[in-house]
């Protein structure tokens, strides 16, 4: 196996990798800067766009859009003009409280939920899990979730994981064909492995690999939720991945650098990286068709 870094980019708080076939760009989003990046695997050239700073997490919409959460709402951007369009808000606002990880679902929805950080001991967190519908229409799906990571729809298509770091632990959920979850189930938890869960995808057999921010590895469990694979990485704090290239056989890992809350300051912390040979290939990821 190879692992590599791509190019010269150094996130504060990399997130949010999507591999985008047509262009043979992965995208990714520096979330504490408020940078959507599209970046050349093969050149390491980065093209970046502003966005207002925190952002939580972004989707592909369509083909010439993304649907990105933001502080508190959710909005239309669109790179070719720069042009942002406020869709919806979630209903709670507190300094500590804002958007975080997304994912696109096959029907064409965007579901993306909170962080609410430095809570009092016993507080319970505001926000949760939230869907944005094809029509721009925001329900909140579920609730009590300190720190929302992963979202990730298993292959089957009637199961969603989702991590909450702050418990280190990832749940599983029936989702049902209108977004609607239901029999919450304990999937993994993280803790023993010395760290909390992060960003999540699926591989095309079903098993789901996470990023364990503290420990400096990722992670894949099998269907039933064992772990089988352990890779460690010359980064302190990886924060998501996702699979590219061709054949979705390519794993890319974000990290951080400096997240405010974690920070490392070896010559990898902050990079792209690119793990060739891991003898698994991705599950294809959806595009998102929100149409107000």
């Amino acid at each position: 196996m190879q692992i590599e870094r791509i190019g010269s980019l150094r996130a504060a708080l990399g997130e949010c990798p999507a591999w985008d076939a047509a262009s043979g760009r992965l995208w990714m989003a520096d979330c504490r800067k408020g940078l959507i990046l599209a970046v050349a695997p093969d050149s390491g050239s980065v093209q970046s766009w502003q966005l207002p700073a925190p952002l939580g997490s972004f989707a592909f919409n369509g083909e010439d859009e993304l649907v990105v959460a933001l502080k508190e709402s959710f909005a239309l951007f669109r790179p070719a003009d720069g042009s942002l369009r406020t869709l919806a808000r979630i209903e709670d606002s507190h300094p500590n409280l804002r958007l975080n990880d997304g994912a696109p679902l096959p029907d064409g929805s965007f579901v993306a939920g909170t962080m609410h950080i430095y809570r009092e001991a016993g507080e319970a967190p505001l926000g949760g899990l939230y869907r944005l519908d094809t029509g721009g229409r925001l329900t909140r799906i579920a609730q009590g979730l300190g720190v929302v990571n992963g979202p990730a729809l298993h292959p089957d298509g009637g199961h969603l994981h989702v991590c909450d770091s702050a418990a280190r632990k990832i749940y599983r959920y029936r989702m049902d064909a209108a977004g609607g979850l239901s029999a919450r189930e304990v999937f993994v938890d993280t803790d023993a492995l010395g760290s909390a869960p992060d960003g999540c995808c699926f591989d095309r057999d079903g098993g789901l690999w996470t990023a364990l921010v503290h420990a400096g590895a990722i992670a894949r469990f099998d269907r039933e939720g064992r772990l089988d694979v352990r890779i460690d990485l010359p980064v302190a704090h990886p924060a998501s991945l996702c699979f590219g290239g061709d054949g979705l056989t390519d794993l890319y890992v974000t990290s951080i650098s400096d997240s405010g809350r974690l920070s490392a300051h070896g010559p990898l912390d902050g990079a792209l990286l690119r793990l060739r040979g891991t003898g698994y290939a991705g599950a294809p990821r959806p595009r998102c068709l929100i149409r107000p």
